[in-house]
């Protein structure tokens, strides 16, 4: 890795002026202007005299260098934007110093860079006109543009006219076919499809394997481990953890569940219930094998789902049942119940628990919704359903296997 970073941020601050008490006439500005000079002349600090500043950032140290990819994470308004509009020289810092030494391609917003008048094809050109390159450059890539995008039939019509989903694809094609040194992408592919989203994340691959240096800021932490190998956590514009991208992504992981009082392995995010309520499930645990809480698991890893349930009358033979599904793209992965084994539950009255264990967890990492349910023998009566009860984070660790959503942990063997 050369000594010399790409990318530096040292000591960098912005603020920007929020102007909420914005002076609308004459006489307001008089006063406002009056009361700073009065402020300034008895010596108070800025802070006091000034309360329509915010710090979007606040003494940010890093360097990132050639061929490094690096996933931003951190609630919204903690910095991350505006981190990548520095690196892009749309805005200076306010103080500190931010040093870019290579040709930056930025894909920030929907649509930035395009002007709606002109046709997809006119804006490819002006983009890479912009970029420095040549037109006969841009003549060389252009049809791949094109042809990544899926614009083919459009590509001659004003982008005005074009959807979210046209302009997300067009952007994206744009920026990576440009020949970037440095990739900047925020949260703007969110808006593509499923389809689109995992052909671009294909296509940062192949960039990351041929060395282009590129920062991810995404609120979707699966995304940002497939893609990255480091992480920067922003915390109300300080950073507050550099490191690799699997202990920054558990560590800021940790610190969403802990904020929504659910760091013990209590996840309980109710969208949706149904049901006539004879039997009422109440929360839901998981837990490792010593029955313990734990906000996060691995792949292959010993697994318990508890269930309180409350039985508000006596119900005989019920059936429990979990449903499993992958949050990004609402794969349905399983849906168990204690009838499915023949596990008879005689007769329950009143509160109880009821565990549901599982030897290997073969979930891959992501995020997966659980469902939860209680019917009748017959599977015709429906006590209660709560859909998308819990969420659970399942971390890198356990399996070499990346690809899909459940780990299959098969033998090879060379038979011929």
């Amino acid at each position: 890795m050369p000594s010399q970073p790409i990318i530096e941020f040292n000591d960098v601050s912005k603020c920007f002026r929020l102007d909420r008490h914005k002076p609308r006439t004459f006489q307001q500005l008089f006063i406002s202007r009056f009361n700073r000079i009065k402020n300034s002349l008895q010596h108070k600090p800025i802070s006091d005299v000034d309360n329509n500043q915010f710090w979007s950032l606040q003494n940010i140290n890093f360097n990132i260098y050639r061929g490094e990819s690096v996933g931003l994470v951190g609630a919204n308004g903690a910095g991350k934007s505006t981190a990548l509009k520095l690196i892009s020289r749309i805005m200076p810092p306010t103080s500190g110093l931010v040093t870019v030494r290579g040709r930056v391609t930025a894909l920030l917003e929907l649509g930035a860079g395009f002007h709606p008048e002109l046709s997809g094809r006119d804006n490819i050109v002006l983009n890479g006109a912009v970029m420095g390159l040549s037109r006969k450059e841009i003549e060389k890539r252009i049809d791949a543009i094109i042809e990544f995008a899926e614009l083919i039939d459009f590509i001659d019509a004003p982008v005005k006219h074009y959807s979210s989903g046209m302009y997300a694809r067009l952007g994206f094609s744009v920026a990576v076919h440009l020949d970037p040194e440095v990739l900047l992408v925020d949260e703007a592919l969110a808006v593509g499809d499923q389809h689109f989203q995992e052909k671009c994340q294909e296509y940062m691959l192949r960039l990351k394997r041929k060395g282009v240096t590129f920062l991810l800021v995404s609120h979707s932490l699966p995304a940002i481990e497939q893609l990255c190998t480091r992480a920067l956590w922003l915390d109300h514009g300080r950073l507050r953890m550099d490191s690799d991208v699997h202990e920054v992504s558990d560590a800021y992981y940790r610190a969403v569940l802990e904020e929504q009082g659910t760091s013990k392995g209590v996840t309980q995010w109710a969208t949706g219930r149904t049901g006539s309520g004879e039997v009422r499930i109440q929360k839901v645990e998981f837990l490792n094998e010593h029955l313990h809480l734990r906000p996060t698991f691995s792949p292959l890893t010993p697994l318990v789902v508890r269930i309180y349930y409350n039985a508000l009358q006596p119900v005989e033979n019920p059936i429990f049942g979990i449903g499993i599904e992958h949050a990004a793209s609402g794969a349905n992965i399983a849906g168990p119940h204690s009838g499915m084994t023949n596990y008879n539950i005689p007769r329950i009255h009143g509160e109880g628990i009821i565990d549901y264990h599982i030897e290997r967890l073969p979930l891959l990492p992501g995020e997966y919704w659980f469902s939860f349910s209680a019917y009748d023998r017959q599977e015709s009566h429906e006590y209660d359903y709560w859909y998308q009860a819990a969420k659970l984070r399942i971390v890198p660790g356990g399996t070499a296997e990346r690809y899909g959503l459940i780990a299959l942990e098969g033998d090879w063997k060379l038979v011929a």
